[in-house]
């Protein structure tokens, strides 16, 4: 099979497509033949060599993937030869085939063709557990994301409103706002222009956020404490904006407010498979339905991943960015 593979850590220019060996399944694992992976800042990270796949996965790059399954390994039951699926992987899904564990399969919902599947593991299973099942966003609450054009800020604004949560998103360009407000964001702020802190609490009568979803990390660390309402969860799950950060415990104490901070891609398999299946249980009735959608910015073949990696780094889409495994 052909895979993106990366020889030397670097640029863009440093993913390859190359030929490899076939992947086989083990016990518990299905192989999957690839339709269509989605790129995801793991990624990019994974390419400059500062995010290593954890031991015994795939060196490839590519955290999710949608396909049909070609073999099953020793064990695996409830699939089929030939079953459309979409996937939660640990690596490997910039490739023709790849092996997952039975546990992060999920059918490709209703209404949802199979290219555009590869969009919906990683960013339904980041949101549904950070948001949902560790910072228990209710209805009536105020969620607010950073990046709220993102892969994770566009899935995330639709399972809250469907939860019947208010939204709040920040993002760089009042045409990205403009696409969050068309998926039901209730309040739009631009953080080149304005400051969040200081617009969230004039829409909240000075309330704030009952639960952030940061992507960014030491640099919003303050901001979001001082955002937080009283009782807030702040759940970070990126370092875009650095790793250390100086945080007030007053202000956090004060507010009875709590920080929880996560990675999906290391965590165990027995943790992933109720992630998967929680997912299932409450978000692909969703999506099958038409509530919420999957937001695809654009597809590219998968040889040109480069291409993809820089269009996420110039930071100019909205939802994800796809490669189709066949050109």
């Amino acid at each position: 099979m052909y895979a993106i593979t990366i020889p030397e850590p670097g640029g863009p220019e440093a993913l390859v497509w190359a030929e490899v060996p076939d992947p086989v399944p083990g016990e518990g694992e299905v192989l999957v033949e690839v339709a269509a992976s989605a790129v995801n800042r793991a990624d990019l990270l994974q390419r400059q060599g500062f995010y290593d796949p954890p031991a015994g996965a795939s060196a490839y790059p590519g955290l999710e993937c949608s396909g049909r399954i070609a073999a099953l390994g020793p064990g695996v039951s409830g699939w089929s030869v030939g079953d459309e699926v979409c996937a939660l992987l640990t690596g490997g899904g910039y490739a023709e085939k790849v092996v997952v564990p039975a546990g992060q399969l999920l059918p490709v919902p209703g209404g949802v063709d199979l290219v555009t599947a590869a969009s919906l593991p990683e960013s339904t299973s980041t949101v549904w557990s950070n948001v949902f099942m560790i910072a228990h966003l209710r209805p009536g609450e105020t969620l607010l994301l950073h990046g709220g054009a993102s892969g994770i800020g566009t899935m995330a604004i639709q399972l809250a409103k469907a939860v019947g949560a208010r939204v709040a998103v920040t993002a760089g360009s009042p045409q990205k706002l403009a696409r969050c407000a068309e998926l039901g964001a209730d309040i739009l702020i631009d953080y080149r222009e304005q400051d969040f802190v200081q617009e969230l609490r004039k829409a909240t009568d000075g309330a704030g956020a009952d639960v952030i979803l940061d992507i960014i990390g030491a640099k919003y660390l303050d901001k979001n404490v001082k955002a937080l309402a009283v009782n807030g969860r702040l759940a970070i799950i990126g370092m875009q904006g650095g790793v250390k950060g100086e945080l007030n415990l007053s202000a956090l104490m004060r507010k009875r407010a709590a920080i929880t901070a996560t990675t999906l891609r290391a965590r165990p398999l027995g943790e992933k498979a109720a992630i998967v299946a929680a997912v299932r249980e409450h978000v692909w009735p969703l999506i099958s339905t038409g509530r919420v959608r999957p937001v695809v910015d654009r597809v590219l073949p998968m040889a040109e991943a480069a291409q993809a990696h820089r269009a996420l780094d110039a930071g100019d889409h909205v939802g994800k960015i796809l490669l189709t495994a066949t050109a």
